[in-house]
């Protein structure tokens, strides 16, 4: 492999000869080997659109020339159509405040620009990434404007992800409206439901995680680009801020606004972590729902059997025949994943001293993660899982006409005493409430029926 020579501050690094990114990337991605996964797409998508934006609103307040300028507007925008994406190479986790991932970006952008100046990589007395690409930013307003945008980008394929999992479900709501089940308090048995009453509670519950959800993204369209260094604004143009954050909104199609406090901005991750605050609501909601399907699936002879649930793979390697509620398992440790992410958020969130939080690169891995499995796995959920549920319809009969607890419909016509001495009874004959009831002349067949009805 052929090398070149790339200097920093901190002096000489070899750098491979063919990459675009620097000597502070040559030296960051030898420190910060962690997860071994490389930037998020919407995180460099993010990043770049920011010094873009921050290219043009420098060109405008005249602090840069537009020879380099442009250069540096039209290599981002190479990169946003594609090219050169696998030349952000620094791991998702890396310094604090993301200072190793920001400096991947001027350097990158920097030498894509200096091509097309007809330079060569390295060449920084023409376009430096620090004085040029850089220019009226830092990484204390560059990461936390990134991770907004980028988390933003996330939620406009996550909601409707969530939205197809309502729909799946306010579907089996309707299909399962008449199918009479019992009820179940403490997991013992209660008065009766319906199936489909149930999935429509289901329904509510994800619809209010979801619209708080869709509250709490309104709070990461305030962005505290501008803000340089410590929430200051030092070292930008008159007029920088306000021009760099509309371009942003311009080019990522996004509804975004100067945060009205800086130093907020940048010290505070409170919007952050209270998105991801709501999405562990979801899982939480999420979890309780597959919880109850596989409850509900267990079976087909030993476990409740209310519900069939379609095959999507063997269920076992061993056991011929057996189908595992596995989409629902797999739900599962996706809620857990997302609930685990939320408090390695929260522990970040606070963990910010004085004028800034520098746990980013940590927190903005955490809600990526979480935003990807719901926008990934809810839709094969809906599709292959939800969908192609059943209703045992002759196991709900079954269990209502046999479970004792139904006794309690009657205890308005016969007290509680005597509704309590038929549960017992009932247990220990085997006999059901309504053969207890009409042989002992309480109430007639038709009667029971309009009661239970």
């Amino acid at each position: 492999m052929k090398f070149r020579l790339d200097e920093d501050s901190l002096g000489k690094v070899q750098i491979p000869f063919d990459a675009y990114y620097g000597a502070f990337t040559g030296r960051a991605i030898k420190q910060y080997n962690v997860t071994g996964n490389k930037a998020h797409k919407n995180l460099i998508m993010s990043f770049v659109m920011i010094k873009r934006s921050a290219a043009i609103a420098n060109m405008k307040t005249k602090a840069i020339d537009t020879k380099r300028g442009n250069a540096i507007v039209s290599a981002c925008d190479k990169i946003l159509a594609g090219k050169h994406s696998e030349q952000f190479v620094v791991d998702m986790i890396n310094s604090g405040a993301g200072t190793a991932f920001n400096m991947n970006s001027n350097e990158v952008i920097a030498n894509v620009a200096l091509e097309i100046l007809r330079k060569k990589k390295g060449q920084y007395q023409y376009l430096h990434p620090n004085d040029h690409v850089n220019m009226s930013q830092s990484s204390n307003d560059t990461y936390p404007t990134a991770m907004h945008v980028a988390i933003l980008m996330n939620l406009k394929e996550t909601i409707p992800a969530i939205d197809i999992l309502i729909k799946s479900l306010n579907k089996k709501a309707v299909q399962f409206s008449s199918f009479k089940k019992i009820g179940r308090t403490h997991l013992m048995d209660a008065l009766p439901v319906t199936l489909g009453s149930e999935f429509a509670a289901y329904v509510t519950s994800i619809s209010k995680a979801r619209d708080a959800i869709i509250l709490a993204q309104k709070e990461l369209q305030n962005v505290a680009l501008g803000g340089t260094a410590v929430g200051t604004g030092a070292n930008t143009p008159k007029g920088y801020r306000k021009i760099a954050i509309a371009e942003l909104g311009k080019i990522s199609k996004l509804p975004l606004k100067p945060e009205k406090d800086m130093q907020h901005g940048l010290q505070s991750k409170f919007a952050v972590a209270n998105l991801s605050g709501a999405l562990r609501n979801l899982a939480l909601e999420i979890g309780k729902l597959a919880n109850d399907i596989r409850l509900m699936a267990s079976g087909p002879i030993a476990g409740l059997a209310e519900l069939g649930i379609p095959a999507v793979h063997a269920g076992s390697s061993i056991m011929p025949g057996k189908v595992n509620p596995s989409l629902a398992e797999c739900m599962n440790m996706i809620c857990f994943n997302i609930i685990g992410n939320d408090s390695a958020v929260a522990y970040a969130a606070q963990s910010g001293q004085f004028e800034l939080n520098v746990m980013l690169p940590g927190m903005l891995k955490c809600v990526l993660e979480s935003t990807d499995m719901i926008k990934n796995f809810f839709p094969i959920f809906s599709a292959n899982l939800i969908e192609g549920l059943t209703a045992n319809k002759e196991k709900l009969r079954k269990d209502i006409e046999n479970s004792p607890v139904i006794v309690t419909l009657l205890t308005p016509k016969i007290g509680y005493l005597k509704s309590a001495e038929l549960f017992k009874e009932s247990l220990k004959t085997g006999k059901t409430i309504r053969e207890l009831v009409v042989s002992k002349n309480l109430m007639s067949n038709k009667e029971i029926d309009t009661l239970f009805g």
